[in-house]
């Protein structure tokens, strides 16, 4: 299982992915492009038995394993592939990043232990490339997880080529799905299949909730969000609705993350008069979230396109806001409206629309019984219709069908 970095906090998802097909009787190596950067683990990290070894993140930093592995490439017969394909993509990406892809598929293919038959990888960006060209030297079979910035910022020669090469590969909202089948040989390689949410890892939601209305300033409505301060999330969209409440209106907000923008969004949140109600609170494990979404009165998204063209699928995060059964207000926009049915399961307003956003706010801070009905309807959608666990049974299955298939090719050779 070859990703971006181990662990995150911000891919929750893939941590319940791995731990989900383990139970199912996978036996899993972990390999990662990149360190941990964070301090914090969630629960389900330390319930992981998968091995995880890292790449050279930068090839300089580890000269001797990138040299032993280009000799030990040399010798394999899918050596002159991986030039071929290795040469294609640097004329049309000549860039550090491609080299050290390269690098780094040289180092894997030489460490990957004997027993290793499969390669998943999660991304279809630059994991993707490390999978596909140790593949090439290997012989492996790949298989991919696409996700959302990986499908929305590639190039579509990139994603061609993966495509045509990759045995099969899921995705995880309608629109994803349509763009990689779109470039696909065979479309019937990508799959549509829901992260979910594994609520064995999520307390009941709270049997009742205080009916704050925003009219007592000791008692205000707590709103929360949770997620990486970058553009795509809408943060600068959201502090601007709040501030935009009006005077009568008490309320606090609460953010949960990191991520570069988040000095940005304590000066605007200053710039705007706002700051001595918003809490940043920055990155917390799983079981601080949880307890904040408990005690909040509404959770707010204002996911949204942006310039580079990043974007968001589905976010987890509303799964997880909803598992304790609060009002959702997101925006209409990728994967987001296949969960919250607007109106029923949260209200959705449109992205890059502060003023939308605000009025939405207003109205649903000053109606406690409105929040209830549509927490509990987004609770009943997600036990229902996006439990983890249909998710792993179907990647279990597939990769436990290539998992059975014979060694790999190069086996003999190397």
């Amino acid at each position: 299982m070859l990703v971006k970095g181990y662990p995150r906090l911000s891919e929750t998802f893939i941590a319940q992915e791995i731990r989900g097909l383990e139970q199912r009787g996978l036996a899993i190596e972990i390999w990662s492009l990149r360190h941990p950067t964070e301090r914090f683990t969630h629960p389900v990290h330390r319930e992981i038995e998968a091995p995880v070894r890292y790449l050279p993140e930068y090839l300089y930093q580890e000269p001797v394993r990138v040299l032993r592995g280009l000799l030990a490439g040399i010798r394999r017969p899918g050596f002159g592939a991986f030039l071929r394909a290795g040469w294609r993509d640097l004329r049309r990406d000549p860039t550090p990043n491609r080299m050290r892809r390269l690098g780094q598929a040289l180092v894997l293919a030489r460490e990957l232990p004997g027993e290793v038959r499969h390669l998943h990888v999660h991304y279809l960006h630059t994991p993707a490339s490390v999978a596909r060209y140790s593949a090439l030297l290997t012989g492996l079979p790949w298989t991919f997880s696409a996700h959302a910035k990986d499908i929305w910022t590639s190039p579509d020669w990139e994603l061609r080529d993966k495509l045509a090469e990759a045995r099969w590969g899921v995705t995880c909202t309608r629109d994803g799905a349509a763009r990689l089948r779109g470039l696909a040989p065979d479309p019937a390689r990508v799959e549509l299949v829901y992260h979910g949410l594994d609520l064995t890892r999520f307390p009941a939601p709270p049997e009742t909730r205080p009916g704050r209305d925003g009219s007592d300033p000791a008692d205000p409505v707590r709103i929360v969000s949770v997620g990486r301060a970058v553009a795509k999330k809408g943060f600068d969209d959201l502090l601007r609705a709040l501030a935009a409440l009006p005077p009568d209106l008490h309320w606090r907000f609460a953010h949960v993350g990191g991520g570069e923008g988040l000095a940005a969004l304590k000066r605007l949140a200053g710039e705007l008069g706002i700051a001595s109600r918003v809490a940043f609170l920055g990155p917390r494990a799983q079981p601080d979230i949880v307890a904040l979404l408990r005690e909040a009165d509404l959770f707010a998204l204002a996911a949204k396109d942006t310039r580079s063209g990043d974007r968001d699928g589905l976010p987890n995060v509303l799964l997880e806001a909803a598992s304790q059964a609060l009002a959702i207000l997101s925006t209409r926009f990728a994967g987001i409206p296949e969960f919250v049915r607007e109106g029923e399961d949260g209200v959705l307003v449109a992205p890059g629309s502060w003023e939308e956003l605000s009025n939405a706010l207003n109205g649903l801070a000053r109606e406690p019984e409105r929040r209830l009905a549509l927490g509990r309807s987004a609770h009943a959608r997600l036990t229902s219709e996006f439990r983890a666990e249909a998710g792993f049974d179907r990647l279990a299955a597939r990769l436990g069908q290539a998992g059975s298939s014979p060694a790999r090719a190069a086996d003999a050779a190397a």
